[in-house]
């Protein structure tokens, strides 16, 4: 009678035992909890590549919540996540939909940030997908036929690389072109071993030649910039002249001052023309009489 009570007391508490197991593993599964101080956070996707509800939330790559609820708002899916109370979210934190295995399932991965102030829990935040395997497939697929292209182009390149790498006449050439580039290799280090003593003292001289001029231009420094002013000075005053040479030209020209006013005068002009002609008519007579008898005076003074 005992045996047979303690085998149903043995049954009883396997039983209780194997219900316990039970609900524990459903409520993980579920993300069933006892605690109902958590946290929930709005994230906004473009698309989350067939995430579901109850699907893990890992921070920082710890699973500590899950997928609550996932609505279509216009172009954008909004992702409610559960998380426990305990968990800290700053507010420069990352929210990203990615591949949980290789069997295609998703979860939400939370990057917690690193600022001093907390996330503000009742504003949307923006998440990003990182894509997965099923997604780069797809990728691949609409560069399938780009890829082939490029691939044939490959080819061909290769081919006629080949054929001129092939060709006699082109390995000639090479092989020619080589010796040649060695043969200058070497005649141009013989060059510098033959002459590196003259090489050193060209160095030596240019470096000489050079600290004697930094000594010229440290010693006449002052000269120099006195020069130099000077030239400035002229140049300047040289400009000047010009400008009012210029200046003269211009208003003679435009009949401003009285030189162009004289030249362009009519009557100014024939009279000098008149007297100019007199002179000639004069000096004609003087030559004649000279050649003759002599200048002759015929004074009539009244």
């Amino acid at each position: 009678m005992k045996d047979q009570r303690k085998t149903e007391i043995k049954v009883g508490v396997t039983f209780l035992l194997a219900i316990i197991i039970f609900l524990w593993i459903l409520g993980w599964a579920k993300n069933w909890t006892l605690n109902s101080q958590r946290k929930e956070i709005s994230v906004e996707f473009s698309s989350v590549a067939g995430l579901e509800v109850n699907d893990p939330v890992t921070v920082n790559g710890v699973r500590k919540g899950y997928v609550k609820d996932i609505k279509i708002s216009g172009s954008k899916v909004i992702t409610l996540i559960n998380l426990p109370s305990d968990i800290i979210i700053k507010e420069d934190a990352k929210f990203s939909v990615m591949m949980l295995d290789l069997m295609g399932g998703k979860k939400v991965e939370v990057n917690s940030g690193s600022s001093i102030n907390e996330l503000d829990y009742n504003k949307v935040q923006q998440g990003s997908y990182d894509g997965d395997i099923a997604s780069a497939m797809s990728m691949l697929g609409s560069v399938q036929n780009d890829l082939i292209d490029v691939i044939r182009e490959v080819k061909i390149s290769v081919t006629a690389l080949n054929k001129t790498i092939t060709d006699e006449k082109f390995s000639n050439d090479l092989k020619t072109s080589v010796n040649n580039l060695a043969m200058l290799t070497d005649n141009l280090n013989k060059l510098i071993v033959n002459n590196k003593d003259d090489l050193n003292k060209l160095l030596k001289s240019g470096n000489e030649l050079t600290k004697n001029v930094n000594s010229f231009i440290e010693t006449n420094r002052d000269t120099l910039t006195l020069t130099i002013n000077s030239i400035h000075d002229v140049l300047k005053t040289s400009k000047e002249v010009l400008i009012k040479v210029n200046d003269f030209m211009d208003k003679t020209n435009k009949n401003q001052n009285n030189f162009g006013k004289l030249l362009s005068d009519p009557v100014l002009m024939d009279d000098l023309k008149a007297t100019i002609q007199q002179a000639k008519d004069l000096t004609k007579i003087l030559i004649e009489q000279l050649k003759s008898k002599g200048v002759e005076v015929n004074a009539h003074i009244f």
